[in-house]
């Protein structure tokens, strides 16, 4: 590692490369002799007429097979599986009647009409094409009729008539012949409508690779038969996942026992609920009912007292309140002492206390703090305090006298007494704190007029929750001045604080003492596409940790007090630690110009372009240290996805940037690989059962990575990682699949011609043109039934552990999918997962 950081180094992707075979000139050189076409291995199950060869400008048709083409090739999509509906004709139609201008409807408006609004691009193009076909002028728009007729073209099953429509789209100027030039248009087109601008800057690159593999004989143009070869040979998957489909559907159909009657099928479900969340279950009702038996305890001893015969049931309801309160208070800190969390994951309680439930349970307990302090003020402000007022004197002097120096209270009296003011102080903090902690203004949803927009987002956050030191501070002082208890050590909330705020005053000291030691020192910094700074830092000796943990970064030069989680991204037999850091607040924004201007690359936008922009600067002495801002970590800590090693199947699956905490896992993966290799060189085959032993206690036999993203450029962020499995995983432990949402699904024609270039670069070079590297990139979005429908037939009786990273959204269905298929196969899914 350190030799490869020693000088700056500027990487150029793959794709910017020349392609073997071109030249700049018109003209492309005959290929080798020997050398094999693309097409050729795709389309070696195709039958061709025995007199197929090129002559001058005479060419053979092709004998369509019409079993696996026309199947195939309905993929060729130029609508929505949505659009493409019952009800389609009829919303177009609806359209229509709002769009049309004189009873005609415009080009511009023809892609938001059929139901096309965001390629509107490619819209265009495809309704010249349609125009062209019948003669009629674009720039005149089109009638109902005529939009009908361009409406059943677009919707034909029958597959030659929408590749003729595609190929026409291509073919501008109508002579049934695509030049280089005409398809790089359409390339350009293709890669404006599914946003890949790196594949947009390269389009006469592969509309030459397009040319090369199709026009052999160098004619200068490609007719509708080649283009529908190498379609052809592309389209494989479709009937496959038909069979799928059906052997799903007829799965459904063939319903258990216990879940045909409705009381079989509540109790079945109620059954594998507790069973599935019994850790949950017991916990919630040992705290619940602490809780109850506080607050009857509490009740039942004022209900006793002389305080009862003035104030009533609303005294008992109060101190029952306020007990459940001091409880609480006390409760809410366990859950966010981390380094005790962290060591305590790897011990046998993990078996049976939910660890990774730690934020969620916090979150309940402040729910109930908030609960019980409503409660405790209600019934203190309209109901005891008024009977206190209204009490007769004699009966208040000879009851309660002593405990208000024999003076009768009035309203004002109790809200200015030490118990009120500190009371009310409390309130409004907690109010405020809480409040800020809420989803909405955590995350920013909330948006407010300046000045006030600094109340949203997690700086806001996380100053307001320092704010409840004071709060712990009040309520001590709160229990100290109760007007109905006078003994000391009948005042039992700083009994209840004691031990837990002592314990958490003790993490935050050891956190202290870790940023004085863990003395790190930046190794590289880069700047990726998609506003991601990645950080590789020198690791302290001391610092251990496992894959999947996280760590707290702080940089004093952006915030002296602030600090933030980050998922660690090297593997722990690294000799460095490595972060990456998504740009989505104020903090991590400042953190990244910083970067940006000690870097040679400038980030002088909040839309980072899809040029790499990184650089390496070498940090081997104060004066280059210089260069970087100081940067302090703190950690590690424990995370869900740390617990891999135990199951025998691994489903990682990332969302954007969710994907960190799996690189470290792939990383730790690969390092078993190697070091495995390297032992069964260095031993004989004698000792081949000992090795297969070691080699299977290092971890899961096999690893399924799904990383989803939207942008193109994010790729770039783990690109090494990629083509560092492709190359060294000989034995296919790790199965990485990369998805791009931002370009359309397999078959649409929209991506046809994407789809067809990255076929052809990846058969060449082994390289994807989207990702840039040798992993290939799936469209649109995974179909996560048909992932866990394979791996529940490729693992049969295995524990799979499924990890997941990313936003809510896909939390449920993957829980859901989880839940079903460990109840209908032999298979056991287990859930987990980290939003943010």
């Amino acid at each position: 590692m350190a030799t490869r950081l020693q000088r700056d180094y500027v990487e150029i992707p793959i794709h910017e490369a020349p392609l073997r075979g071109t030249a700049p000139g018109p003209r492309r050189p005959p290929r080798p002799p020997g050398a094999v076409s693309f097409v050729k291995q795709l389309t070696s199950k195709v039958s061709f007429k025995e007199g197929m060869k090129t002559a001058g400008r005479t060419v053979a048709k092709m004998t369509r097979m019409q079993s696996s083409a026309q199947m195939g090739l309905k993929g060729l999509r130029f609508l929505d599986k949505t659009s493409n509906g019952k009800d389609g004709w009829k919303a177009v139609d609806k359209r229509f009647e709002e769009m049309a201008v004189n009873g005609r409807l415009m080009k511009e408006s023809f892609g938001k009409c059929i139901g096309m609004n965001d390629s509107k691009e490619f819209a265009g193009e495809l309704f010249v094409a349609l125009a062209r076909r019948r003669n009629l002028e674009p720039a005149d728009g089109i009638t109902k009729d005529e939009l009908q007729e361009f409406w059943g073209e677009m919707t034909d099953q029958n597959f030659d008539s929408r590749l003729r429509i595609f190929f026409d789209m291509c073919d501008k100027n109508g002579d049934g012949k695509l030049t280089e030039d005409e398809v790089k248009e359409v390339i350009i087109l293709s890669a404006s409508a599914n946003k890949l601008a790196k594949l947009k800057d390269h389009a006469a690159t592969y509309a030459a690779l397009i040319m090369e593999e199709l026009d052999p004989d160098d004619l200068g143009y490609i007719e509708i038969w080649q283009l529908e070869t190498l379609l052809r040979g592309m389209v494989t998957a479709q009937g496959s996942e038909k069979t799928i489909k059906r052997t799903n559907s007829l799965a459904r159909t063939m319903i258990p026992k216990r879940y045909r009657s409705p009381v079989s099928r509540f109790l079945t479900r109620t059954f594998d609920f507790i069973l599935e969340n019994w850790k949950r279950i017991y916990l919630l009702s040992l705290w619940l009912t602490l809780n109850f038996c506080l607050f009857g305890w509490k009740f039942e001893q004022y209900r006793k007292r002389a305080a009862f015969e003035v104030m009533g049931y609303c005294v008992c309801v109060a101190k029952g309140a306020a007990e459940v309160l001091k409880l609480n208070m006390a409760l809410i800190l366990i859950p966010v002492c981390r380094n005790t969390l962290t060591r305590l994951r790897s011990t046998g309680l993990s078996k049976v206390i939910p660890f990774d439930d730690n934020i969620n349970f916090h979150k309940v307990i402040a729910v109930t703090i908030a609960i019980a302090t409503f409660i405790h003020t209600i019934s203190h402000v309209t109901c005891d305090f008024p009977r206190l007022i209204t009490c007769p004197h004699d009966k208040f002097i000879s009851l309660l006298g002593s405990n208000f120096h024999n003076k009768q209270p009035t309203y004002p009296s109790l809200l200015a007494s030490a118990p009120g003011v500190t009371g009310i102080l409390m309130i409004i903090i907690m109010a405020f704190s809480f409040t800020l902690a809420t989803h909405k203004f955590r995350r920013s949803v909330v948006k407010l007029r300046p000045p006030l927009h600094h109340l949203a987002g997690f700086n806001a956050f996380w100053y307001a929750h320092h704010l409840l030191v004071l709060v712990y501070v009040l309520l001590v002082v709160h229990g100290y001045f109760i007007f109905l208890t006078k003994q000391w050590y009948k005042k039992t909330t700083w009994m209840y604080l004691a031990i837990p705020v002592l314990f958490y005053a003790c993490e935050r000291l050891i956190r202290k003492f870790r940023e004085n030691n863990y003395r790190v020192s930046i190794i590289k910094a880069a700047i990726y596409p998609g506003n991601v700074l990645s950080l590789y830092m020198k690791k302290p000796p001391s610092f251990k940790y496992k894959s999947g943990m996280y760590l707290f970064v702080k940089c004093p030069d952006v915030s002296p007090f602030e600090w933030h989680p980050f998922s660690i991204t090297s593997a722990p037999g690294d000799d460095y630690l490595s972060v990456h850091i998504r740009t989505l607040g104020d903090w991590t924004t400042e953190l990244r110009n910083l970067f940006g201007k000690a870097c040679v690359a400038q980030v002088k936008s909040k839309k980072a372009t899809l040029t790499r922009l990184e650089t390496t600067v070498v940090a081997d002495n104060d004066i280059d240290q210089m260069r970087f801002p100081k940067v302090l970590i703190d950690g590690p800590y424990g995370a869900p996805a740390q617990n891999y090693k135990k199951y025998d199947i691994l489903l990682l699956i990332g969302l954007g940037i969710g994907a960190t905490p799996f690189i470290s896992i792939l990383k730790d993966l690969l390092n078993n690989i190697k070091s495995n290799k390297e032992a069964q060189g260095m031993h004989n085959q004698n000792n081949q059962g000992e090795i297969n032993n070691i080699i299977k206690n290092n971890g899961p036999d096999r690893a399924y990575f799904y990383w989803v993203t939207r942008e193109q450029g994010s790729f770039e962020w783990f690109k090494g990682v990629m083509n560092d499995v492709a190359e060294s995983d000989q034995d296919n432990v790790i199965e990485m699949h990369n998805y791009l949402t931002s370009v359309y699904e397999e078959g649409d024609a929209r991506s046809a011609l994407i789809a067809m270039v990255q076929s052809l670069q990846h058969a060449k070079n082994g390289v994807d043109i989207v990702s840039g590297s040798r992993i290939r990139t799936h469209f649109a979005r995974p179909n996560w039934r048909k992932v866990f429908t394979d791996l529940s037939n490729a693992h049969k009786n295995s524990r799979i552990g499924v990890f997941y990273c990313g936003s809510e959204t896909l939390t449920k269905p993957l829980r859901e999918l989880s839940k079903e298929f460990s109840h209908t196969t032999t298979t056991r899914f287990h859930f987990h997962k980290e939003n943010f």
